[in-house]
């Protein structure tokens, strides 16, 4: 299904909570085929960012705000007045963006390998990954960042699992692709210690070897949210939801389930 562009599911009983999944950057909403199955006594839905997948590429340069109105507007049409959000790397950022502009509206946030503030040596990174793909794309980016987000052992024994990711990736267009990792890149502090801080039941989570959203980060996110709670996954990296799906499934339905009951 469409609307104004937006490619969306809306999948699960109508009468139970329902729960927004913001998947990341490069990839598509398909990220959550591991996770939909643990959500059956939820209402899902599942939409395509901004100019990924099935939904129609920006007009102009989106920013991150562009994105929290792209959920909004989607609830606002499927006539839901509230929802918990979820959301993955870049949908992490969305996802808090969100919850502080629609305070009224956000029953829960979950924020899954997310950003917080960089140090000068990671933004230098990050800032030089995203001149690769300004000059050339995401072909420029997508082995290395295999390697960050899988394990070794992952690496050696899914070549289903990279070729899967790696067909999302170079999917994108180069000049679409560039639009919203600049809005990773440089989208991270206007959603650091809000003002007023969040209230919202809140769940942060990532892999001890997620070096581009580290625990360090997610310590950091969970400490700006009062009672905020934190899971931090041994040996694991940026796609633990594809690589070791029982390791997130689990604190996150567990959660869902008690905050939503």
């Amino acid at each position: 299904m469409t609307f104004n562009g937006t490619a969306y599911d809306l999948t699960g009983p109508e009468d139970a909570p329902v729960v927004a999944l913001i998947h990341g950057l490069g990839l598509t909403r398909a990220v959550w085929q591991w996770l939909l199955p643990e959500l059956t006594n939820f209402r899902v839905l599942t939409y395509d960012l901004i100019g990924h997948g099935q939904t129609a590429p920006p007009e102009g340069d989106p920013t991150l705000t562009d994105l929290s109105d792209q959920l909004a507007a989607l609830l606002d049409h499927l006539h839901i007045d509230k929802a918990a959000v979820v959301g993955f790397s870049l949908g992490g950022m969305i996802a808090r963006r969100f919850a502080q502009d629609h305070r009224d509206r956000t029953t829960a946030l979950v924020v899954l390998h997310s950003a917080h503030r960089r140090s000068e040596k990671q933004q230098a990174a990050i800032l030089y990954r995203l001149a690769q793909a300004e000059a050339e794309g995401p072909e420029a980016t997508v082995e290395l960042a295999l390697q960050r987000w899988y394990t070794e052992a992952a690496q050696a024994t899914r070549p289903d699992l990279m070729d899967l990711t790696r067909r999302w990736v170079l999917a994108n267009r180069r000049e679409v692709y560039v639009k919203l990792y600049r809005i990773l890149a440089h989208g991270v502090d206007e959603i650091v210690a809000p003002t007023p801080p969040l209230t919202v039941p809140t769940l942060v989570l990532t892999g001890d070897e997620d070096h581009g959203n580290n625990p360090a980060m997610s310590m950091a996110i969970a400490g700006e949210i009062p009672r905020a709670r934190l899971v931090i996954l041994k040996g694991l990296r940026h796609m633990a939801l594809a690589e070791a799906p029982e390791a997130v499934n689990r604190p996150v339905v567990d959660f869902l389930t008690e905050v939503l009951r």
